[in-house]
């Protein structure tokens, strides 16, 4: 019958195009109507954060001084009275990328990659923060002066993990649908 040859035949499974996945955006349904009010103020966050702030704080720059973080002249022979303490990169580096990759996580309206690699991010920071803080306040109630090398080998590499997860977070945020699907 000439009529069953003009149609053309189905594609088998290996003529069959593969599905292009492209990154959703997370959009949590919320079975329960929004309630209308005044938004929560956020200064009870201020006043929370300080004193953390001050712990925190203290014990990142306690913990680089017993692992070798100290003052250093980044500008010899140009402005040599120029000093800055390294330790003070433990604080500022760690806690403030915790804080960055627990507020893209927690927002909701990131690519779904973006998304799973600040929450790991976020709480692998936070805990290796809690970590840091128990070492310090171990080593100061032990009376040491200087850290073990595993510990100072751990400190040490901080930095350059905090850079490494900023430059990851920032990229994965910035990657758009068609370059995930490539």
């Amino acid at each position: 019958h000439p009529a069953d040859h003009d149609e053309p035949e189905p594609p088998t499974a290996d003529e069959r195009p593969e599905p292009v996945h492209t990154e959703q955006f997370s959009d949590h349904a919320n079975p329960e109507p929004p309630v209308i009010g005044k938004p929560v103020p956020r200064w009870p966050v201020l006043l929370l954060a300080l004193p953390a702030f001050v712990a925190i704080w203290s014990g990142w720059v306690g913990l680089g001084g017993l692992t070798g973080f100290g003052i250093v002249h980044p500008l010899p022979g140009i402005w040599s009275g120029f000093e800055v303490n390294t330790a003070i990169t433990l604080p500022i580096g760690v806690e403030t990328y915790a804080a960055y990759a627990l507020r893209v996580w927690l927002s909701g309206r990131v690519p779904h990659r973006a998304r799973r690699f600040a929450k790991v991010s976020a709480l692998g920071s936070l805990c290796l923060g809690a970590l840091g803080q128990i070492a310090y306040h171990l080593m100061t109630a032990a009376g040491m002066t200087a850290a073990p090398w595993w510990i100072t080998t751990l400190v040490a590499c901080l930095p350059v993990a905090v850079l490494g997860m900023g430059a990851a977070l920032t990229h994965l945020l910035h990657t758009d649908d068609q370059e995930v699907s490539r």
